[in-house]
């Protein structure tokens, strides 16, 4: 419990309006829910929440003490008051999460609270699984990104040796990452592979693809296969070798099939007559083929987990349903 004294330059105003303004990690919804409570007095009794306050006015939050602390990237999941996610598979070590596109993973200069992270984080918070005031706490962190504008599976680690290992079995590429894009165009052959290298360009956040070797390139290779194909769009699965930034995107555009919505890549003209202003690019299938030791996820080997729907996948090629796996 932690009290604060009313000083004549905070008398006069409503006491959610002061709580918000002195707890900002605190979310609106849950202050209005604590004072309902009476988990938020006024001189010891419970108050409606648009009461005046009076110099003198001794004011007493039964609150976390978490929500006390000041607002950073490190504490901004408190702020998430109902998390928003949804969950493909968890477990004791790890969580699947589907994000969906328009969300971004990390904080950046566009976003700082409604990021995946946070969102896992809140709700590992909520349900007492994690805290961060815990001794020696691990923060639960995810293995891998996904651009904003791409939906798809994110693994989020819930302590620090699967997350070692994820990362490890990521690099030596034992886990393999399905996903599937609408192109405009049909690829040729309709089965095959894309070997480049790719160049990113910072100040633009742009890459390049590149047939030979260049300076500051990085190797890639995409497989893909064509699934169906309805007037001058197709449905094609691709898989990926190296982990690159933009990599399918760009290989696809480099076929000359780029992914219908893209606005980097992709044909300007063809996105505004669809209506479609995000890649069409799912990250819709993970299988843990682990061939070689993992440790405490050894149980994951051979499982496969896939998303429950593919938004684009249900608009334009909506014959069959992806079926969920988890074996």
């Amino acid at each position: 419990m932690r009290e604060f004294t009313i000083g004549k330059n905070d008398a006069g105003q409503r006491l959610d309006r002061f709580v918000s303004k002195s707890l900002p990690l605190l979310p609106p919804a849950l202050l209005q829910k604590y004072i309902r409570l009476k988990r938020i007095k006024v001189n010891g009794r419970g108050s409606k929440r648009d009461a005046r306050l009076c110099a003198g006015d001794i004011l007493q939050l039964y609150i976390n003490d978490e929500f006390f602390d000041k607002p950073n990237e490190e504490n901004l999941f408190l702020t998430v008051f109902k998390p928003q996610l949804a969950i493909v598979y968890e477990d004791e070590n790890l969580l699947l999460a589907d994000k969906r596109p328009g969300m971004v993973v990390h904080a950046d200069e566009t976003e700082k609270v409604n990021t995946l992270i946070n969102h896992i984080q809140a709700y590992l918070y909520q349900k007492k699984e994690w805290n961060p005031k815990w001794e020696n706490a691990f923060a639960p962190a995810l293995c891998n990104r996904i651009d904003r504008n791409t939906g798809g599976i994110v693994i989020a680690a819930k302590n620090a040796e699967t997350l070692r290992i994820v990362n490890e079995k990521i690099k030596t590429h034992e886990l393999e990452k399905s996903y599937l894009c609408v192109t405009v165009g049909h690829p040729r052959p309709a089965e095959g592979k894309v070997e480049g290298f790719l160049l990113k360009d910072e100040a633009k956040k742009q890459v390049a693809f590149y047939r030979r070797p260049v300076p500051g390139g990085k190797s890639a290779v995409t497989l893909y296969r064509t699934l169906e194909s309805r007037g001058e769009l197709s449905l094609v699965e691709c898989r990926l070798l190296t982990g690159r930034t933009h990599q399918i995107r760009v290989s696809m555009a480099e076929l000359g099939c780029p992914l219908l919505g893209d606005g980097k890549y992709g044909r300007g003209a063809v996105n505004k007559r669809y209506r479609e202003t995000r890649q069409a690019l799912y990250s819709y299938k993970l299988r843990f083929s682990l061939p070689t030791d993992a440790g405490l996820l050894n149980y994951l080997r051979g499982r496969e987990f896939t998303v429950s729907e593919v938004p684009f996948r249900e608009k334009y090629f909506p014959s069959e349903k992806i079926p969920v796996k988890k074996r």
